[in-house]
């Protein structure tokens, strides 16, 4: 799909890499990018199973040909099998080296409020 492949070259690669493209809409003022993060079983040995999405958290981004663009991600929830606890995996901002991103969206990544 060619919307998705041009939603991959505006975004951080190692965005995209942890999360998928679900929604984008267009409208005469603004672009809105929904992603949600990957079900993508979490790392360390810990034994989870995905326990659905936190709500999304909006971030504005730079604009994009004169409109306001922001992104709208959602964290996955994850429940650990051994121990029953909910956690989100913490995405290391770090990785996104060369991207501008703001103090709200690096927390956001890190898993910070």
């Amino acid at each position: 799909m060619v919307e998705l492949e041009l939603l991959k070259a505006m975004l951080p690669e190692a965005l995209m890499e942890n999360f998928d493209a679900v929604r984008f809409e267009k409208t005469a003022d603004r672009f809105d990018i929904w992603l949600d993060e990957k079900k993508t079983p979490p790392e360390g040995g810990r034994d989870a199973v995905s326990n659905g999405f936190d709500k999304y958290r909006s971030f504005r981004d730079f604009p994009i040909r004169g409109r306001a663009s922001y992104i709208h991600a959602r964290r996955r929830k994850w429940v650990d099998r051994d121990s029953g606890e909910v956690f989100s995996r913490e995405l290391d901002s770090s990785e996104y080296g060369g991207t501008r991103l703001n103090a709200e969206f690096a927390a956001f990544l890190k898993g910070g409020d």
